[in-house]
């Protein structure tokens, strides 16, 4: 590549506005910026709406013994202009409260989606979900669970959940990862993680 990136400073981004537009179950604000482009100059100034959602946790559960990935699946009403169905297989998942550790998160969401504990969480890395228009920021976690455990209706009322365990073969995972039946991002992410360090994460769990 000819072009070099650009070595970001706090002086390269000028926020000049931010402005609440929605405010409902999330949030949207409107802001203005300017920022430094490639050739050293100043760009004019940028609107952009950005979805304020805050930052969340992604869990994959796996039993070692079983070979088994505890999954989940509910309905995504974004999921309906695109896939066949909206009701997604994905990962445990859940927004990080003010004052909460994405740890605790991964525990709390672990028992209310799927009603299981889990050992030895280990953090596999996090990612931006869509940095054009949101700032979300996930944070992907592997941990060893019973998946014999794992069964039934799951989520809070509160919440408008209803959440259906399911237990996945790790082979089967597999294929429904390579075929697109798993075609959301938090789930792909985890499980190609998961795929990719299996080796080094079993050892890391057989020694702590």
């Amino acid at each position: 590549m000819s072009k070099e990136f650009l070595s970001f400073t706090s002086n390269d981004v000028e926020i000049t506005d931010i402005k609440p537009v929605y405010r409902g179950f999330f949030t949207m604000n409107q802001y203005q910026f300017k920022h430094k482009c490639f050739n050293g100059e100043w760009s004019d100034t940028v609107t952009r709406e950005i979805f304020e959602r805050g930052h969340a946790v992604g869990v994959l559960p796996y039993d070692p013994v079983l070979q088994e990935f505890v999954l989940i699946e509910q309905v995504r009403i974004g999921a309906l202009a695109t896939s066949s169905s909206p009701w997604l297989i994905e990962i445990i998942a859940g927004m990080i409260d003010k004052g909460e550790t994405a740890e605790a998160v991964c525990h709390r969401e672990s028992m209310e989606e799927a009603g299981i504990e889990l050992e030895n969480l280990t953090k596999a890395l996090s990612y931006l979900s869509s940095p054009g228009g949101t700032t979300e920021r996930l944070h992907i976690f592997i941990a060893k669970a019973d998946a014999s455990k794992a069964h039934g209706i799951h989520g809070l009322d509160s919440e408008s959940e209803d959440i259906k365990v399911h237990r996945v073969k790790e082979n089967t995972a597999l294929e429904w990862l390579e075929n697109g039946h798993i075609d959301n991002a938090a789930a792909v992410i985890a499980l190609q993680w998961f795929f990719m360090h299996k080796t080094q994460l079993l050892e890391q769990w057989q020694t702590s």
